[in-house]
């Protein structure tokens, strides 16, 4: 009796067992499902190899014949750090003008081989790099590092520093729930812990995006001693719980809009909590 926990060939194992207990090789294959000739190619590649011999042997063998010269790999490789910014077919014609010939698909296969295919991770390279050889950047790699930035807080991947930092809150559509009608999920979660909150509502209003912050986030932050600085607002209801808030214990709480709006919000805010805090609300 064979015995294995590999669930790729517990039928085969089967099989041969089930052959094994009924004394009948015709049988257990119609059972199975299979055929003889299967059953005696299972047979004798246990008889040979154990029952590891049933795994599934890759025939597909490496030609390292192909394989682009170790001395041009490295140099498409230190290159792809020097020009993050540069795609597979303008560093083949760069190289090609200091006399490094490799076509756009071997440079492709090049970072593939060394995680650097796309332009964030060959700038995780360079960062790496920087930070390891104190390695002096060039007006193109900081240029490139500028625009990861930008392109970060465009998509709203902002450096936060510690719990209450930043946190984003947005309204979810779960759908229509018989005897209640629509039902929404207002949501919150803290860009620095991941720790989320969340509360179904049957409308989308900012009294809702309110009452999900009085109720279950202020509450847990006060109860951790941790302030809670600035929300994100990504939909139009949350957006406007602005209004309500102001009036109550949020006041100090800054709201980070879209790109282009966050600066002049931010200003705005902040003189609406100054005024507060000297006794006079603002709407």
């Amino acid at each position: 009796m064979l015995h294995t926990n590999e669930k790729i060939i517990k039928h085969k194992v089967g099989l041969l067992n089930l052959a094994e207990e009924l004394g009948n090789v015709s049988q257990a294959c119609k059972t199975m499902g299979l055929s003889r000739d299967t059953f005696y190619r299972y047979k004798s590649a246990v008889e040979e190899g154990g029952v590891e011999a049933l795994l599934e042997q890759n025939r597909r063998k490496p030609n390292f014949k192909n394989r682009v010269d170790p001395a041009i790999e490295q140099i498409v490789v230190e290159y792809a750090i020097e020009e993050p910014a540069h795609g597979q077919t303008r560093t083949s014609n760069e190289l090609r003008k200091r006399g490094t010939f490799i076509s756009p698909s071997g440079v492709r296969s090049i970072w593939l081989r060394h995680d650097l295919e796309n332009f964030k991770k060959r700038l995780k390279a360079l960062e790496a790099k920087v930070a390891e050889d104190s390695y002096i950047l060039t007006e193109s790699q900081v240029a490139a590092l500028e625009r990861k930035k930008h392109d970060d807080e465009a998509c709203g991947e902002i450096e936060t520093a510690h719990p209450g930092y930043l946190g984003s809150q947005d309204t979810f559509y779960v759908g229509t729930f018989k005897g209640v009608g629509r039902v929404y999920q207002q949501t919150f979660v803290d860009t620095y812990s991941k720790i989320a909150h969340a509360k179904l509502y049957q409308t989308k209003t900012p009294i809702t995006a309110a009452d999900l912050l009085n109720d279950r986030v202020l509450p847990f932050y006060e109860q951790h001693k941790l302030p809670m600085l600035r929300i994100k607002k990504c939909t139009k209801a949350s957006k406007n719980c602005k209004m309500t808030l102001t009036n109550g214990c949020l006041s100090t709480i800054l709201n980070v809009l879209t790109k282009a709006k966050c600066a002049a919000e931010e200003r705005r805010w902040r003189h609406l909590s100054m005024e507060n805090k000297s006794g006079r609300r603002s709407l």
